[in-house]
Formats: structure tokens, sequence, C-alpha cells
């Protein structure tokens, strides 16, 4: 049987390699190469998983059983034994994200995966974009000026999010859907930064100051890491989980904000033990509390002048700095989305209820997730799901 992918992405090529060993596999790329996102994820640390599994592994992840369901299915031990069977070896970093092997490039990764492709048959057509449908729902692609209709038994599209457009990314295929009555979400930014009015010299001073081992806390959820100013706001590890949540709260027109706790291992009680021997004046607060002088402009700034003058009352407030947010950063400079084909129009295997012959995988469905390795998992695991799938229905 003959099934055709559009889209080069990680989803797209985890779908390939799963039917490949059954199927006659063709991958149309609108690109001059295949997994071009996948090597611009690579350039800021190469986690390809995360070591959570189960029960820790889907709490991660918006609450869509389809996609739980996935990832059960393909967990990242999985991920992590496939790779392996590829020749490529991973360890697990010490925050629990897994990288391939010291020495071992995002590029070599995809190499080696095209070259199992390739040693499997699988067809790789670049150049190949796709621009809608015909009149029986069958996928048209352009290719040197001419437009070609796709014959196969069954489409898989992986034609990913909306960030990252000097990757090809882009919501324009949302128009070619919507005229088979597929219903779409429009793409929102996910793991990027938060926009803060921090005033121009403040942001003249501290831009590009990294904020580390801290906890981030919003609406009665933590997370440790690190953040780092920009001249629009914060951005981090620690920052990212929280979107979500943010991008809930500012819909809805209601104050948005965080705070920074600077001492996250510490007491109160530990901090303010620190200056009960001595007299402290605010000039000694980032000696006395081991402060950067970014934290300690942080931590001032929304205080009134009897608060900061008090040692003790600020050491409380290296707990809890307040910092209101004003927006998100946009999908173009988001690190993933969230939108897309909605979860409601795909049955448990990922295909469409309305045209059961096409399949989706990716970040083309609307589903969310953290950085760590959990995006590129949710696409192991919807690829791995759709190609298991058709191996036992297609005959």
């Amino acid at each position: 049987m003959k099934v055709a992918l559009f889209g080069g992405g990680p989803a797209s090529l985890m779908a390939a390699y799963q039917l490949s060993a059954k199927h006659e596999v063709h991958i149309f790329e609108k690109g001059k190469r295949v997994g071009r996102k996948f090597l611009v994820a690579g350039n800021g640390g190469f986690n390809l998983t995360n070591q959570a599994t189960r029960e820790k592994l889907t709490a991660v992840y918006s609450n869509h059983p389809q996609l739980h369901q996935a990832l059960l299915n393909f967990s990242t031990n999985d991920t992590r034994t496939c790779l392996s069977q590829l020749g490529m070896e991973t360890f697990i970093g010490s925050s629990g994200r897994v990288f391939p092997e010291k020495g071992i490039k995002p590029n070599q990764v995809l190499q080696r995966i095209m070259d199992v492709l390739e040693e499997r048959k699988v067809k790789v057509h670049l150049d190949h974009a796709f621009i809608g449908f015909d009149q029986a729902n069958k996928p048209i692609v352009l290719a040197n000026e001419n437009q070609i209709t796709i014959e196969a038994d069954h489409y898989i599209f992986g034609l990913g999010g909306g960030s990252w457009s000097k990757t090809g990314a882009n919501s324009d295929w949302f128009k070619h859907f919507n005229a088979i009555n597929v219903q779409t979400l429009p793409f929102q930014a996910s793991n990027c930064g938060l926009d803060v009015d921090w005033g121009d010299e403040f942001q003249k001073k501290f831009a590009g100051t990294p904020l580390k081992n801290i906890a981030i806390q919003a609406y009665g959820q933590t997370f440790k890491g690190e953040a780092i100013i920009t001249e629009y706001g914060l951005e981090g590890n620690a920052i990212y989980p929280l979107v979500p949540l943010m991008r809930e709260t500012l819909a809805k027109k209601e104050r948005a904000y965080v705070f920074i706790d600077f001492k996250p291992n510490s007491t109160v009680e530990m901090l303010q033990s620190k200056i009960s021997s001595a007299v402290i004046k605010p000039k000694n607060y980032t000696y006395a509390f081991k402060l950067s002088k970014a934290m300690h402009a942080i931590a001032k700034r929304n205080l009134d002048k009897e608060t900061y003058l008090n040692p003790s009352a600020f050491a409380t407030c290296l707990k809890k700095a307040l910092v209101p947010i004003v927006g998100l950063r946009s999908v173009e400079e988001a690190i993933s989305t969230v939108g897309g084909i909605s979860m409601d129009e795909v049955d448990v295997q990922f295909r469409l209820i309305k045209h059961p012959h096409i399949s989706i995988v990716g970040e083309m469905l609307d589903w969310d997730a953290p950085t760590g390795g959990f995006l590129l998992q949710g696409c192991f695991s919807t690829g791995f799901k759709v190609g298991q799938f058709l191996n036992q229905s297609l005959r």
C-alpha cells in the first residue's frame, strides 16, 4: 500500500520509519531539505526527550486523552530505545532531559534517520509544497510550477506549528483544511518570553542579565530554574511552563503577574538570620543576601520606602518579588505554539473524523507542552501512533 506524508518534521519522520517496513512511503516537503525545525531546536541544547514516564509524563501536556494515550503507547523510554536501534545512544542530564551522547550533533542525528529511511526505500520529494485538496479531497502539491494531485491509500499531514517561520512554519495550510470543513484554532505563542514594562533605565542597565537559581511563582504553581532579563521582559526555563497560565489570564483581560523567589533554597527565617547580628544598610543588601545588582533592583521596584529600608522586611520580599506581566511575545518569537487542528476533529488514532483517509501528527494538532524534550516526544508519540495503526489496518 502507498502512504503519502506531507511535511518533513520529526512526527512525519517517525511515522515514515514505522510504515516503511510494510508500505511504500513518500514524503513531500516544501523546502530544500527535511528536518529544518529539528535542526533549529538543536541549537538551544539538543534534548531529544525527557526521563519522565507515565503519569509524570502525561501531566505536563494539555489534557487531551488522545495525546495521553499516544504518550503511554510510545513513551520516552521507547524513544531512547528506538534511537539506540538506529545507532544513537543517549544519556540523561541533571535536569531530566535526554541528550544524544556527547559529540553527536543534531545534523548527525537527522542524517542517520534519513540514511535509515533511504535504506527502507522511503522516497523524499523536496520542493513539493502542499497547496490544497482537489474535489475528491486528495492533496495537491506544487512542484516546478506544476500542480500535482497525489494518489495514495492514506495521507499523513505533519506541517508543524506556527513558530520559527525561517524553517518554513506558518498557518497557510489552515484555509485548505477549513475548505474541507475541518476546524482550526488560531496559533498562539507558547514557551515564549513574557513582556514586562521595565522602564528605559532598568532595561538599558540590565537587559541580557541572567537570574540564576531562582523560582518563579504564579497562581499556585512554582518552577525552579533560570531566567534572563531581556529588553522586553523575561525569558528562560523557569518562565516557559507558566506561559499557558499567562495566556489564559491575559485573554480574560485580568491582571497577570509572577513572583520571583530569589532564594528558593532558603526560608525567610534563614535570610533574616543573616542580618540579625549586625546593622545592615540598603547599600549592603547585595553583599548581605548574596544578590546580583539585577536581583536587588527587581526586589526594590515595587517596595515602598519604609519596607525597603527595613532589612528584615526586605529579606521577606526576596522570597516573593512581584513582577507585573503585560503580554506574551509573538508566535514568531515563540519556541512552540498552541492551536492548529482541534483535537475534536481527530479520533484516537489521529485520523480526521470527517476524512478518515487523512491523519494528523505533531504540532499541527492543538496540544501544548513545556520545553525539556517534551515537544519532540509529543511529535514522536503521535507519529508512532499513526504509523502503528496504519501498519495494522492497511493491507
